[in-house]
């Protein structure tokens, strides 16, 4: 019984974490619930509705831990299309029939279907989505509802609604486009903003505020009507106790028809693929490195899908820009998802009849800059980096979903993908020969290594790389493992791809996984997941130094440092630091050292969140190594945003008699008695007397920086003196 009490004690500890997590993800759930369903041609509240449901039954039913649940951007395409073939309410019906089919997919454990889908094609899959997105909601996001027969036409459009928006001589169009626009701002420039009070509400919600107090100013101070035109204005917003009486009938009419099986399939596939791919992205991202349950997640989503759409909301799908939200503001697990349920209610029973204040193309905005980054340029730029047969990949699935249809897309992919393979390889026999053939090999070797040792033979590709996931997923990740590649003949991207993330998630966990007998393997590119097969392909790049790069060398020289330049991706030293529990580091760079290598100065890139709601940072930073032993904690300035903290869970540590340190400083650890020992007076006045940076201790060396940008010459040389300086102070 004890385990149980710690489970629930840890769960109370945590709760007001999860709150407050939860908390900040309705913020973007809310506007971005809303966009969704209205970009669907479904009423605005369905897409909060959809959140509401499946963030209340998957938070109790799932098998994540800090993933959020709602509407999903990938749907738009297929439930628009669903909606307007079928209609409104034998639309909810394939709904409901989709979630039946995810249950199904579930008990028959078939979340592994995700890994027969080739990466460049899932990629081109979803590039396609983003650009159906964004081509059908730019008109509206510069006021100009228009229909086109398809999809490349909305697109192919997009000038003449911009010459449209500059000559249309209406105010009220004017207005409308303006607010478009400037809500398009919001969301490219505001997360290039690294302030992290600003951040506490996220860019969608400042949409949505800044456009209520807008309309609130002309109605109240200026005593006007609001400029922006009525028919531009977000509508068919009910009150709670509405919403309540006015649950739509389901419409079970055409279930006989081929064309509602198609859409059931279609959502069903949809949902899935987007799930899966989601689930996987955030538990990259889960700082206590735990593994999500894949077929009973599935099976909840299953069941929100079909109690949201008997309510009248979407399909519920596991989404990855809430979910990475969520972890980067404290959430632990699933309680953050029902909460930001319980607030979306909250808002609705509070706001409802102020969304209607909220202009159209300010909500189109938001949806546009999600499709864009769906179909990020820099996206194909680097599937053109892994090889060029990607891009062939992703090129046809894009076309082929945008003219056909997103079956037809994913199956042209899957299928363009194998003969791409076959012709690589110059055999469509030595697939046929081996596809059936058992060709993984794993045993643990039982002495002083004590590895898993895995062999592959023949080849592995998403044919067959469900075969080795089996074998992988099977062994602890705190446990050391080799996958060795020397009979085998033929590796595909989504192998490498996959395979890189085991080593990131054994990494995290304390284990090891390394990847051997590759060495006699060739590729078109010097990217590590490039395909690769027993051919000779010769490649050569190479970069030249940047005016800083020189001027940090000249510094090395001067003071009799050593320089690097190049990237370095033997990075595991930092999984050690509080800071990157819940970001991933992609390399550094601009390593300057001294000889003893008691400090090591960088730059380098990291990431927070996945795949859309991927940001990338570039900052510089600084490590010392210390002569003692040390506890783990983190310091930082005391402020707002630190107190909230504190609100929320996290124990800021007093120093005795240091009242003024403790007011201005806050810290953070997990051994108060230890971290207040290492606090002398000498410490406390060196970090009293000197700029602010923030500091990570893992115990046996100090991380360092400053500001979550690349450092000037100037801060640089700040930086490199102030870490010398605290390393002799703590060594002395």
């Amino acid at each position: 019984m004890s385990p149980k009490k710690n489970n629930l004690a840890l769960f109370v500890k945590q709760m007001p974490k999860n709150i407050f997590s939860g908390f900040v993800v309705s913020l973007i759930a809310l506007p971005l619930g809303l966009g969704l369903a209205m970009a669907s041609e479904a009423p605005p509240i369905s897409g909060v509705i959809t959140a509401i449901i499946g963030g209340i039954i998957v938070s109790f039913l799932g098998g994540s831990n800090v993933t959020i649940s709602g509407p999903g951007n990938g749907l738009v395409g297929v439930l628009l299309a669903a909606i307007l073939t079928l209609g409104l309410n034998d639309a909810y019906a394939a709904i409901i029939c989709s979630g039946i089919l995810l249950i199904i997919l579930g008990f028959l454990r078939l979340g592994i279907l995700a890994d027969f889908f080739p990466s460049s094609a899932i990629q081109g899959m979803l590039a396609a989505i983003g650009l159906i997105i964004l081509g059908k909601q730019f008109h509206i996001m510069l006021g100009n509802k228009i229909s086109r027969p398809s999809n490349i036409d909305y697109l192919l459009e997009i000038p003449n609604t911009i010459i449209q928006a500059f000559s249309y001589e209406n105010s009220g169009f004017t207005y409308a486009a303006i607010a478009g626009v400037l809500s398009l701002a919001i969301m490219i420039f505001y997360p290039k903003i690294r302030n992290k009070y600003l951040q506490l509400i996220p860019a969608p919600m400042w949409i949505v505020i800044l456009s209520i107090a807008f309309s609130y100013y002309y109605e109240l101070v200026l005593k006007l009507p609001n400029p922006i035109d009525a028919k531009y204005m977000l509508s068919g917003i009910p009150e709670a106790a509405q919403i309540i009486t006015e649950i739509p009938s389901i419409s079970f009419g055409k279930i006989g028809l081929p064309v509602f099986w198609s859409s059931v399939i279609s959502l069903t596939l949809i949902a899935s693929i987007e799930s899966l791919l989601s689930i996987k992205a955030v538990d990259k991202l889960d700082p206590e490195r735990r593994r999500s349950n894949v077929n009973k997640d599935i099976k909840a989503l299953g069941l929100a899908t079909i109690g949201s759409g008997f309510l009248g909301g979407l399909n519920v799908v596991t989404v990855i820009a809430r979910s990475s939200v969520n972890v980067n503001n404290g959430g632990t697990n699933r309680s953050a998802n029902f909460f930001h349920a319980f607030f979306l209610v909250l808002f609705i029973v509070l706001f409802s009849t102020q969304l209607t204040r909220i202009p159209l193309p300010a909500l189109m905005a938001i949806l546009v800059f999600t499709g864009y980054k769906l179909a990020s340029p820099d996206m194909v730029k680097k599937i053109f980096y892994i090889g060029k047969e990607q891009v062939i990949i992703f090129l046809i699935t894009l076309i082929t979903t945008l003219n056909v249809g997103l079956i037809s897309g994913i199956s042209i992919g899957v299928f363009t993908t194998f003969i791409i393979h076959v012709m690589v390889n110059k055999s469509f026999s030595f697939f046929f020969r081996n596809w059936l053939k058992p060709n993984v090999l794993m045993f643990k070797e039982e002495h002083e290594a004590n590895n898993y040792y895995v062999s592959v033979k023949h080849f592995c590709s998403f044919l067959n790389y469900y075969k080795l996931k089996q074998k992988l997923d099977s062994i602890p990740e705190n446990e050391e493992v080799i996958v060795d590649f020397s009979f085998c003949e033929f590796v595909d991207h989504t192998v490498m791809e996959n395979l890189h993330n085991y080593q990131e998630l054994f990494a995290k966990n304390g284990g090891s996984f390394e990847i051997v007998g590759l060495d006699m393997h060739e590729t078109d590119s010097k990217h590590p997941f490039a395909l690769r097969r027993i051919l000779p392909v010769p490649t050569f790049f190479e970069n030249n130094l940047t005016k800083r790069q020189t001027l940090i060398g000249e510094i090395a020289e001067n003071l009799d440092l050593n320089y690097n330049a190049k990237k370095n991706k033997d990075i595991l030293f930092l999984n050690e630091f509080l800071f990157f529990k819940t970001r991933q580091a992609n390399h550094i760079y601009n390593e300057v050292s001294g000889s003893d290598h008691s400090f090591n100065l960088f730059d380098i890139e990291f990431s927070e969140g996945e795949f859309i709601a991927k940001e990338v940072v570039r900052t510089t930073m600084l490590e010392i190594k210390l002569n003692q032993d040390a506890p783990s904690f983190t310091l930082d300035k005391e402020g707002f945003l630190e107190r909230v903290y504190a609100f929320a869970g996290y124990d800021d540590i007093q120093i005795k008699n240091q009242t003024e340190f403790s007011k201005n400083f806050y810290l953070m650890g997990e051994d108060k008695e230890a971290i207040t020992h290492f606090f002398t007076d000498n410490l406390v006045n060196f970090f009293e007397s000197n700029p602010y940076y923030h500091i990570d201790s893992n115990g046996k060396s100090i991380l360092i920086f400053q500001k979550e940008r690349l450092a000037s010459i100037k801060e640089l040389k700040g930086l490199l003196d102030f870490g010398k300086r605290l390393q002799s102070t703590i060594n002395e």
